[in-house]
């Protein structure tokens, strides 16, 4: 799994590529870390290569937008395959977060 974080302007752009797996959220939570805290910037994650998440994945986002939201900020999912936006229609997060 490889993440990535770049700070642009008034956001922060964060891109995952591979599989959010268990084995995968304990690095990619470390690597995330400094966006449960936003400082009032938007988060936008880019989910174009992401493959699959596992529920430890959406614990690491249900982090970032709780961070965000205490901060007046938004987090935008960004270009999720059909079979992760089925997890998020399952799962009812599909009513918490911004969709593009």
């Amino acid at each position: 799994m490889k993440t990535t974080i770049e700070q642009l302007d008034n956001q922060y752009l964060v891109t995952l590529d591979g599989e959010l797996d268990t084995e995968a959220a304990t690095e990619v939570e470390q690597t995330l870390q400094p966006l449960y805290n936003s400082n009032g910037l938007d988060v936008i994650i880019d989910c174009t290569k992401l493959e699959y998440i596992a529920s430890s994945g959406l614990r690491i986002l249900i982090s970032i937008l709780k961070g965000a939201k205490a901060g007046g900020s938004k987090v935008v999912l960004k270009n999720l395959n059909e079979d992760i936006q089925n997890v998020f229609k399952l799962t009812g997060l599909i009513n918490l977060f911004e969709f593009e």
